[in-house]
């Protein structure tokens, strides 16, 4: 803010999926930046906002940024053996989905890495917020490789139990 003297705003994933019209608000008159951690086309969300940009008329410019997607190299790995890259969610007592395994199965059976995306929980709305409509926040968390092994380990067991072995 001091270095180019105007306000910087953050913006939260709210903001940014429901509020592109505010984001884009004042950008046909003057200059507008929306800077991202990593590459600004890694999102969905953010190819969303230049397309609105682009059919208000809006000129746009995209600067790109290294991101885990493209450094991936750096770990040695070809590129071109990884199969489709998988997020692993944080699993909750009653949602504990099993989508991202069937993945990695996948691409081990065609003999491809995966790049797991771990997750991270930052500003995320309480249960009880929800349920009070007033704006409360979990503390911020970031998905260890160990958790991430843990929930791995945790759907093995659970199909082998029910005899489900096809994605093994």
């Amino acid at each position: 803010e001091q270095f180019y003297e105007c306000p910087v705003i953050l913006a939260d994933r709210d903001l940014v999926e429901q509020g592109s019209d505010e984001i884009l608000r004042d950008a046909l008159t003057k200059d507008i930046a929306f800077l991202v951690v990593g590459d600004p086309f890694g999102a969905t969300t953010h190819t969303d906002l230049v397309l609105r940009a682009q059919e208000a008329g809006i000129p746009c410019q995209v600067v790109h940024n290294a991101s885990i997607m493209n450094a991936i190299g750096c770990c040695g790995l070809q590129l071109y053996s990884f199969g489709e890259t998988v997020s692993i969610p944080y699993w909750t007592d009653t949602w504990q989905p099993e989508s991202f395994f069937d993945k990695i199965a996948s691409n081990r059976s065609r003999g491809l890495h995966t790049l797991c995306l771990l997750d991270i929980r930052v500003k995320e709305p309480t249960i009880e917020s929800l349920t009070k409509k007033k704006k409360e926040y979990q503390a911020p968390c970031y998905m260890s490789v160990s958790e991430a092994a843990h929930q791995l380990l945790q759907i093995i067991k659970r199909r082998k139990e029910t005899g489900d072995h096809q994605n093994r």
